[in-house]
């Protein structure tokens, strides 16, 4: 009997039902509900967030401490255990160090091409602008309370509170 090179989620409901059932003497003493195996069909359905480049290149040159830690970023977990079963050899440290170098020179193109399915991330909204001359009236403001946090007509505390309030205006 060959092995099926994929299984519908049918099938799947099999093999966990049967992987999860203790049998002794044809009885079933129990089923697991909460198994391993049970999560498989999840696990290889799941759909990921776009992978940022940037982030790539930095856990990749992180690697040198640290190797592999990219490759489970970027979705190859089978690389990003190897990269730490062979830690000790150095040989990872170099391939991260060269996949690194690698992402900084390759394009956003293709590194989407590659690590993306070829979508572009979206991009980042921009920073709010903020009026000038509402900064300046917050200022403004801020240093009348700090008068009168200095005359001793306020607390500490009350000054706190209004300044974050002023400030939180800001953003």
């Amino acid at each position: 009997m060959s092995i099926p090179q994929r299984l519908d989620e049918g099938r799947w409901a099999e093999i966990v039902s049967a992987a999860c059932q203790n049998r002794y003497d044809g009885e079933v003493l129990g089923v697991c509900e909460f198994s391993a195996i049970a999560q498989i069909p999840a696990m290889l359905s799941q759909t990921y967030p776009p992978r940022n480049r940037r982030t790539a290149i930095l856990l990749a040159l992180a690697g040198i401490v640290v190797p592999g830690l990219h490759k489970f970023y970027l979705g190859q977990r089978g690389w990003g255990i190897a990269y730490l079963l062979f830690f000790w050899s150095g040989i990872p440290r170099i391939a991260s160090l060269f996949e690194g170098i690698w992402f900084l020179v390759q394009g956003q193109t293709a590194f989407d091409a590659a690590f993306n399915g070829g979508t572009p991330l979206p991009p980042q909204p921009a920073a709010p602008r903020i009026d000038p001359a509402q900064v300046g009236a917050i200022a403004d403001a801020l240093r009348q309370l700090d008068r009168l946090r200095q005359d001793g007509l306020i607390s500490e505390y009350e000054f706190e509170q209004k300044r974050r309030r002023l400030l939180d205006q800001i953003d």
